[in-house]
């Protein structure tokens, strides 16, 4: 073992390095065609620890295992997960011992390839169970921390730190992909970081995609974010393609001298992805010697961070105050509660999307009515409201057991609501808040009287305070309901809340109340909520649980961010209110709605699944063609949405769901448009992931989109040889093949498919796409289109017929 623990080095004060690419070390060193990695090392441990002995030679501080396909969903069906993790993590420990100085072993995590509901068809449960099998090997070979890499999706990331908790208790390393300043399902670097901290990882970074200078808007988002290390590892270069090799053009002394720049920004560990050899470490080791690591500037921001895949909430005195939607709950609401009884959301999706529209900046979700299973029930709503909207969640009940059903389903760090001084709700709920990363409500209440005096709720406060500290949970997930009473019948209520707010500031705690509590039983209510939300925002409330459709507190919210100089120039106070007059009202902006869609077009455009099948039946109704309705309503819609996905308007998840609502709808029509017609002639097309590669989600997320532009998509599969991709374009009398390829060690399979098609002289268009590939490689293999998303698919495809 080393010397020192891997968080004492991290405070050595100065870079500490990562080693380099590991797959084009193992192809040099005589892994054979065909071959898995994970087998190759397994049958021949003496190579893998050469190449390690030739990244410590070059003088890196961190070894990382070959395990990035070592999770149940990539490893190869005869390897058993915990022998081979464990062994891999043997290999690289046995080559750090060798090193006669301090080594650490990286225990490496890569992507499982699956998305997890409700974006995906994996329970999150199931991802989570997986990671946690390779963990345990890696724990019980000797690593030092568990390095979870080359994520693309926040939930995923998320869930391979939940199992690395549940198994250990090593330093946690956690590093994600961007693209254009985004990952692959729409998260920024701000999202990624905060959402990591909120699980309290070690060090937060990135990797692969992009070389140094493509990387540095990266780092520098993350750093501006992060109070721990942050970590960086850049391809040696964009890929080029010379003759049938994939290159990275950058040599080692360009590499180095590029990278060591990270440090100077205050980046902690650096290293190398694709492209990188010992010789690129060796030189990177030689720039930053004698390089110290500066204090990262990133301000201390006191408050919660809430996330979704897209969206940032920030609840602090220095931020703008948020308002929580309260309807999607069922109290007094006759409608819901039945619809929750009978098993169904119509009424609280409704909800949602009016609070969305209104300005809501997170939603409270309760489904707590008499004769519901709220254990069954909030998960599923949660993942029908996580399908269909961007921000987050507040999951609320008194049912602990709910909320831990629920919990696993969200992609980032949603709010729990609440954790009183009840008996157990603390060690019940305090630990699974921890381990999720989500931001709590302390309630100060304790016992069955309900504390009047500030005095009082200090003291409960402070006392939960304690506890949390006790069970190892950070400030940064609590934020305090300083209990706003009915002045009604306390009429010292409002004074005791002003004075909790004031003192909750000067703790540096966020804070939120239930509004409309304070104005029970009395006239013109949302008068006096609105001038107590006024009042308390002065005193340090930072959040309110309100219902953010009424004009008054919409009013005062919005002239608390002119007045706050949270809405620069007053732009949008000025959009909505330039035509207001007293007692007038709020003209809202207009722009994409989020309520439930009102046409046909609409529903497509919005992935209005629960909607469409009803608005379509209404359009055949009044007499509707079907074959109009296809070719004049949702043919439009999902050419719309691709464009709104090529302008970066939408990211993944909202074509995905797009998508599935055009299929929705399209599968609804087809039998009359048989009955009308016959069978719809669609050209075909073969989609395959090339010879040695496992990876499908971008197929798969292309042949959903060209089905839903009239192609009849066949699914040749991932790894599937040449031969037999040409053989199913024959046997489907396919006229297009598409290519996917993720890795730049199989995307030079394509040329095979390709050459195939040229000798036999067959009429066959060829697109290819992937993580590596370019525009250069697809010419110089003779592809005939390079589709860089499923977009850009679907148009190359269309110029084909």
């Amino acid at each position: 073992m080393a010397d020192m623990t891997f968080r004492q080095a991290l405070g050595l004060g100065r870079p500490l390095l990562l080693d380099g690419a590991m797959g084009t070390m193992l192809q040099a060193s005589g892994l054979p065609v065909g071959m898995s990695p994970e087998q190759f090392c397994m049958e021949s441990p003496q190579v893998l620890r050469g190449i390690h002995k030739a990244y410590l030679d070059a003088g890196v501080d961190l070894l990382t295992t070959c395990t990035f396909g070592g999770n149940p969903y990539k490893l190869p069906k005869e390897l058993d997960i915990f022998a081979f993790n464990k062994r891999m993590a043997e290999v690289a420990r046995e080559a750090a011992h060798d090193a006669g100085r301090p080594v650490f072993v990286a225990g490496n995590v890569g992507p499982s390839g699956q998305f997890a509901k409700p974006l995906g068809p994996v329970e999150p449960r199931e991802l989570i169970a997986g990671f946690a099998a390779q963990i345990r090997g890696l724990v019980a070979g000797g690593a030092d921390l568990i390095f979870v890499e080359t994520q693309f999706d926040l939930a995923e990331a998320r869930a391979a730190v939940v199992a690395a908790r549940q198994e250990c208790d090593l330093p946690v390393m956690v590093s994600m992909t961007f693209e254009q300043g985004v990952s692959l399902t729409g998260s920024s670097p701000a999202i990624f970081a905060e959402t990591m901290q909120n699980l309290g990882v070690d060090v937060v970074g990135t990797n692969c995609s992009l070389g140094p200078d493509q990387m540095l808007p990266v780092v520098r988002e993350l750093l501006e974010n992060c109070a721990c290390p942050v970590m960086a590892e850049p391809n040696a270069g964009l890929p080029e393609l010379h003759g049938n090799v994939t290159v990275f053009p950058l040599g080692p002394e360009e590499f180095a001298q590029k990278t060591a720049a990270f440090a100077g920004l205050s980046a902690r560990i650096l290293g190398g992805c694709c492209g990188t050899t010992p010789r690129h470490l060796a030189a990177l080791a030689q720039a930053v010697r004698g390089m110290g690591c500066r204090p990262p500037e990133a301000a201390r921001r006191d408050g919660i961070c809430l996330t979704s895949r897209s969206q940032l909430v920030r609840i602090g005195a220095d931020e703008p105050l948020v308002i929580i939607g309260e309807r999607i709950n069922p109290t007094g609401k006759k409608v819901l509660t039945q619809e929750l009884q009978e098993g169904r959301f119509d009424a609280a999706l409704q909800l949602a999307d009016q609070q969305v529209e209104a300005g809501a900046g997170v939603l409270d979700v309760n489904v707590g009515a008499s004769l519901v299973d709220e254990t069954s029930l909030l998960p599923e709503l949660a993942q029908r409201l996580i399908g269909r909207l961007a921000l987050p969640l507040s999951l609320d009940s008194s049912n602990a057991e709910a909320i831990a059903g629920a919990l696993p389903y969200c992609p980032g760090s949603f709010l729990v609501n609440s954790i009183s001084g009840e008996a157990d709700r603390m060690d019940v709920l305090g630990p699974l808040c921890r381990d999720y990363g989500a931001p709590f409500i302390l309630l100060p209440l304790q016992g069955a009287k309900l504390p009047v005096q500030a005095s009082e709720r200090i003291r409960i406060v402070e006392n939960l305070l304690e506890r949390a500290a006790g069970l190892g949970i950070p400030r940064r997930l609590v934020m305090v309901d300083i209990l706003a009473l009915a002045v009604s019948s306390k009429a010292e209520g409002g004074r005791q809340c002003l004075e909790m707010a004031r003192w909750c500031r000067s703790q540096g705690l966020p804070t939120t109340l239930g509004l409309s509590n304070t104005s029970f039983g009395l006239p013109a209510r949302e008068l006096l909520n609105a001038t107590f939300l006024c009042m308390a925002a002065g005193a340090g409330r930072t959040s309110c649980i309100a219902n953010p459709s009424a004009t008054r507190l919409r009013e005062a919210v919005d002239a608390m961010r002119v007045l706050g100089a949270h809405d620069p120039h007053a732009e949008s106070f000025i959009a909505s209110y330039a035509e207001w007059k007293p007692a007038g009202g709020v003209t809202l902006r207009q722009g994409d709605k989020a309520g439930a869609a009102k046409t046909l077009g609409e529903a497509v455009l919005t992935g209005d699944k629960e909607n469409v099948l009803p608005l379509l039946e209404a359009e055949l109704k009044a007499g509707a063609d079907p074959f109009a309705l296809v070719r004049d309503t949702l043919i439009p819609a999902i050419t719309e949405v691709g464009a709104r996905y090529e302008r970066r308007e939408y990211f993944l998840p909202q074509l995905i769901r797009a998508a599935e609502t055009m299929q929705t709808a399209f599968g609804y029509l087809k039998p009359r448009l048989e009955a009308n017609r016959g069978p719809e002639e669609r050209p075909v097309i073969v989609m395959a992931t090339v010879e040695g590669d496992i990876h499908d989600i971008g197929k798969n997320i292309v042949a959903l989109l060209l089905g839903n532009h009239g192609f009849d998509v066949v699914d040749a599969g991932k790894d599937v040889p040449a031969e037999a991709i040409v053989a199913c374009a024959l046997e489907h009398n396919a006229r297009i093949i598409g290519l996917s390829a993720l890795m730049t060690t199989t995307m030079v399979r394509m040329e095979d498919t390709i050459r195939l098609i040229r000798e036999r002289d067959l009429p066959i268009k060829v697109m290819v796409g992937g993580a590596a590939v370019t525009q250069a490689f697809a010419d110089a293999i003779g592809a005939d289109a390079y589709c860089p998303d499923a977009v850009c698919a679907v148009r190359a495809a269309k110029t084909f017929i």
